[in-house]
């Protein structure tokens, strides 16, 4: 799956945790695999499902 990094990094700064999206920021692509980058988006406790339905539009991945 991918998700559009802007959605993390408002997730973060939403939880008020603006160093680690600064962290991330720098770490992502805009378009995030959730596969390829599974290790840090578990240690950040994201609830991906929720963030994709925030998403204006789903994209498909196949990695």
């Amino acid at each position: 799956m991918i998700i559009p990094k802007h959605l993390i990094l408002s997730e973060l700064r939403g939880r008020g945790l603006s160093h680690r999206a600064d962290f991330v920021d720098k770490q992502l692509p805009d378009d995030v695999d959730t596969q390829k980058h599974g290790g840090l988006l578990s240690t950040l406790q994201l609830d991906l499902d929720a963030l994709m339905a925030k998403a204006p539009e789903q994209k498909s991945g196949d990695a």
